[in-house]
């Protein structure tokens, strides 16, 4: 497993980091508690999470998995050796300051996550998504005195398009604020388009990039090759969820790459959901992929992916996916 800088910070994160959105929902509190066992076992120092966690439900059981989190934590006495991460900025009850990215919100969420999570101090904490209706200055004054406070150590973003992320920059920059140390977009080799804007901005300004989704929300395993829909699965969950994900992902277009790289990479020996993990942290300017699972055996045999190298043959078979699918916008949306 290797280990990386956070962009241009000292901090140091495993190549995976642990994705947690189906705690309390996909997978109870025990299952939870042994997925997280085995990323321990594994090495990866990295979690990732959110308030709004478990996906799939509402402002009526978010928080649940910062629950189940601060749990483990505790329980293992493991603060210290992980790096923690966690968002705001969807919706935590059903008011209108319960949401959103403003000064008000911004510092509650904070400090409601550090009360779940049971610890002093969030190592990355993440806005999830855009809030068009709070200036970015605001947000940023915000983060910036949690990072004086010492409730946070650094700040990013997720599902920001290029020009908000400069933006965020700049505006940093002018006014002597922490800065937005790291991107989480959606990226694997069914979906490519950070490739034009988001990672040559990231590269250049030292921030690093955390993808989600490098499986392709379990595509890429070859797990929906008989295209049947399975309960508890991302596809099927609540809350619009599972709607989100098949627009995605369960398209003719979509199923006929999966099928072509599942046959190409049996013939050379090799599990596509490896070689899927593989091509992610192999190209340049990813910092960390977030895998996610809702069993422990599941999580292991992804990690079967860290430390395999693509030959160019085989990148050259993973680009084909990407140049015959057509192109279509990715909207912006809080929840993954």
């Amino acid at each position: 497993m290797k280990i990386k800088s956070l962009g241009r910070t000292g901090l140091k994160v495993t190549e995976v980091c642990l994705g947690t959105m189906t705690f309390g929902n996909q997978c109870d509190e025990a299952t939870s508690f042994a997925i997280m066992d085995a990323a321990d076992e594994a090495g990866v120092n990295f979690f990732d999470t959110a308030d709004v966690y478990p996906i799939g439900k509402d402002w009526q059981t978010a928080g649940a998995t910062e629950v189940i989190i601060g749990n483990w934590l505790k329980a293992r006495g493991a603060r210290e050796r992980i790096v923690l991460a966690t968002k705001c900025r969807g919706a935590m009850g059903p008011r209108p300051n319960d949401e959103g990215l403003s000064r008000k919100h911004v510092i509650s969420a904070c400090e409601a996550s550090l009360r779940r999570l049971q610890t002093d101090t969030i190592d990355l904490y993440q806005v999830h998504s855009p809030d068009p209706t709070t200036p970015i200055d605001e947000t940023l004054r915000a983060l910036d005195d949690l990072v004086r406070s010492g409730k946070v150590r650094y700040i990013g973003c997720s599902n920001y398009p290029a020009h908000q992320l400069a933006d965020a920059l700049w505006t940093s920059r002018l006014g002597g604020m922490a800065r937005f140390d790291s991107a989480q977009p959606r990226y694997n080799m069914l979906f490519r388009m950070i490739e034009d804007e988001i990672l040559p901005l990231c590269k250049v300004h030292g921030v690093g990039v955390i993808v989600y989704n490098p499986l392709a929300g379990g595509m890429l395993t070859g797990r929906y090759r008989e295209r049947q829909l399975e309960e508890a699965s991302r596809f099927t969950l609540g809350n619009n969820s599972g709607n989100l994900y098949q627009k995605r992902y369960w398209k003719d277009a979509v199923f006929g790459e999966v099928e072509r790289l599942g046959g190409f990479f049996d013939s050379r020996g090799k599990n596509l959901t490896h070689a899927a993990l593989a091509w992610v942290l192999q190209q340049d300017g990813v910092t960390s992929a977030i895998v996610g699972a809702s069993k422990p055996e599941q999580l292991r045999d992804s990690l079967g992916g860290v430390g395999m190298t693509l030959d160019a043959d085989e990148l050259a078979a993973c680009d084909d996916a990407w140049f015959n699918l057509p192109r279509e916008r990715d909207p912006q949306v809080a929840r993954r």
